[in-house]
């Protein structure tokens, strides 16, 4: 039976949001169409297939801040740590379930960045694209150095992206509908985010002034905004919990980041590197921006511009790093290629299209060994070098290395741990049973807690950062192996002090690249009595 004309008009017209419209009027978002499952799944397939072989085989180690992140998750405190918990106990749980491999460690992180290529697709089909933008939109996140770098090292920013992400697929659903649920999830989405990282708090900015700015502020006369608000400090209540009780350790956290990092980054080295990243990608990152701001086809997702733009300026202002940011880019890829699959001249779209995807494959394939750590040393160097982008080798504070600073971060550490535990074993017994392995960074106490074991070595003692709050043990230190500790600093204190052995790793970050290793001996006081006065930033 034929269905009466009227009837088939309601069954093709797109659902209505009202959200953006005038009041008193309704305005069409775009149709929901169908997910391009199949070459999506293959592309996600193709990610997660790459990571797994690189950390199968990666000529590199643990990064040093994965070590912190280990021993974060051995002093589990989870509603008194001075960094969000959640990081910790994810790696706690991975090393339970699957042991300490890097293969097993960093299963974690590439399943985040394999969601995210597919989140961007998703994205692009619930802003209205259809197969071609859904795949450009993932290819992007495949073809940007950023996405498979994060994915590629067990820390908190993979994870921060996936959740920004969800953030995104929450607050796009809530401008096609307004139904309970996607305020659930964009309740979700931020309280897991601020259980592994402060930045989520750009993007909860960001949406709060486009929820205020657009007619989604309608929604503010309901519950929904504001149990979205309860789940998300519910689930991330443990690092405000953390911040209370150790009397806000962020602010010199981030006092130390700004002096040391942040205070540098000007705008061209900010929106500079962003679209070293992806060049490509920049651009149609860009038309995605301009489009959901001011493009007519996608007036209903104005929202999402406003927070993007927000947050993209935020972070400038705030001389944030140029990989803060990131988490925008896929919800722009998205909606950039929506734009470009709506080209009204079929050939003019169709070589968009093609030489868009092309680009981002080829860029993907040229930056390969930036992403992800697959070259041993002296080939990522000579890469690098012929690649002629220094900034791909400028670390966090300016200064010029042979590899990425990253990549500089994963190397030399067994070695050292190794030295430590011959420096050790050569004590007396006596002396070994009073003996305190005292380490100058994270990185450092952190391997030795991890190697230590296998070469029978007691737990490191560290005064910096979070270390400090794991405090300076039960031994009083009247013989310290101090590991990069300077000298002119431990003089002074000991009766004695002799530079017993030095490791050298040329291809290390500066600091690693001679590292002295000490035997103190005499101490005139205690690790108890002065462990108050030195605080976390002891060298």
């Amino acid at each position: 039976m034929n269905a009466t004309p009227s009837a088939a008009s309601a069954a093709r017209r797109p659902e209505r949001t009202g959200l953006d419209a005038p009041a008193g009027t309704a305005l069409d978002a775009p149709a929901l169409v169908a997910f391009a499952t199949g070459p999506i799944v293959t592309l996600a397939v193709v990610t997660l297939a790459l990571h797994l072989v690189v950390n199968a085989f990666t000529p590199y180690e643990f990064h040093r801040d994965e070590f912190l992140y280990f021993a974060m998750g051995r002093h589990l405190d989870f509603w008194r740590m001075d960094f969000p918990p959640g990081i910790a106990l994810l790696a706690q749980s991975m090393r339970t379930l699957l042991g300490d491999s890097l293969f097993a460690i960093r299963l974690a992180p590439a399943l985040a960045g394999t969601a995210l290529v597919v989140l961007a697709a998703w994205l692009a089909r619930d802003i209205g694209g259809g197969r071609w933008a859904q795949l450009l939109a993932a290819l992007l996140v495949i073809g940007n150095p950023l996405f498979g770098r994060t994915a590629s090292l067990f820390q908190p920013v993979v994870f921060d992206q996936l959740w920004w992400v969800l953030a995104f697929v929450a607050l796009v659903r809530l401008a096609r509908s307004p139904a309970p649920r996607w305020w659930i999830l964009l309740g979700v989405a931020g309280g897991f985010g601020l259980l592994f990282k402060w930045s989520i708090l750009f993007v909860g900015f960001g949406m709060l002034v486009a929820i205020v700015g657009t007619p989604l502020r309608r929604a503010l006369r309901t519950p929904w905004p504001y149990v979205a608000l309860g789940i998300a400090l519910l689930i991330g209540h443990p690092s405000i919990t953390g911040q209370l009780a150790l009397d806000w350790p962020l602010r010199q956290q981030m006092a130390g980041l700004q002096d040391a990092q942040l205070g540098r980054i000007g705008f061209a080295e900010y929106a500079g590197t962003q679209l070293l990243f992806s060049p490509i990608g920049f651009v149609i990152a860009g038309v995605g921006l301009v489009s959901l701001i001011a493009a007519s086809a996608l007036r209903p997702f104005r929202a999402v511009g406003v927070t993007c733009a927000t947050v993209w300026v935020l972070l400038y202002l705030l001389h944030g790093k140029p990989y803060y940011v990131g988490p925008i880019f896929p919800v722009l890829f998205a909606a950039g290629a929506v734009m470009v699959e709506r080209v009204a001249r079929p050939r003019l779209r169709a070589t968009l299209l093609w030489t868009a995807s092309a680009t981002a494959v080829v860029w993907g394939i040229v930056t390969l060994p930036l992403a992800v750590p697959m070259l041993p040393p002296a080939s990522m160097a000579a890469y690098a070098a012929r690649l002629g982008v220094s900034a791909a080798t400028t670390t966090n504070r300016g200064t010029q290395l042979k590899l990425p600073q990253d990549y500089a971060d994963m190397l030399g550490w067994e070695t050292k741990v190794r030295e430590v535990a011959r420096v050790y074993h050569s004590l007396s017994p006596d002396e070994q049973r009073d003996a305190v392995i005292f380490a100058s960074n994270y990185g450092r106490a952190g391997a030795i807690d991890f190697y230590g074991p296998r070469y029978g070595l007691p737990p490191a003692v560290c005064a910096c950062g979070t270390y400090w709050q794991f405090g300076p043990g039960q031994k009083p230190g009247r013989v310290i192996v101090a590991v990069g500790v300077k000298f002119v600093r431990l003089r002074p204190e000991f009766d004695s002090v002799a530079v017993v052995s030095t490791v050298r790793e040329p291809w290390g970050v500066d600091e690693e690249q001679e590292l002295n290793i000490s035997v103190a001996r005499g101490f005139h006081r205690t690790l108890q009595g002065i462990w108050p006065t030195i605080g976390p930033g002891y060298r």
